[in-house]
């Protein structure tokens, strides 16, 4: 796994670092069981402060995508369907979101945007 930061985002940088770790085990780059790097490997190879990696790991594990083993490190959390159809859930919702915010400020109606989404469906069963 490669992680990566940007300072130019505007996006904090503990959120970066925690979006590519759930995104790579999302993604199933990372599978449960495996250990992460440790905060302080983290914090060094990112030149980032370790309270910022704390940050990312610490929501992480609230959000139940990793275990905090005192001592040992912070492992991937085998996921269950459940919580892996939320995610996906909520990253379609969040998407929908940003469409439908783009879509007003364009001025389409609903109409239009369930139009185009009909039809980029339609694309995406016929590429498949």
């Amino acid at each position: 796994m490669k992680l990566a930061i940007s300072n130019a985002t505007g996006v904090p940088i503990y959120e970066q670092l925690k979006r590519q770790i759930k995104a790579a085990i999302l993604a199933g780059e990372l599978r449960g069981g495996e250990v992460l790097p440790s905060l302080r490997t983290v914090a060094r190879d990112l030149r980032i402060s370790v309270l910022t990696a704390t940050r990312a790991y610490t929501e992480l594990e609230q959000e139940g995508f990793v275990a905090n083993v005192q001592g040992k490190g912070c492992y991937v959390r085998e996921q269950d369907s459940d919580l892996l159809r939320e995610q996906f859930l909520r990253r379609a919702e969040e998407g929908l979101g940003e469409a439908i915010t783009a879509a007003g400020q364009a001025g389409l109606s609903a109409q239009e945007l369930h139009g185009m989404l009909d039809i980029l469906l339609n694309e995406k069963h016929q590429g498949e």
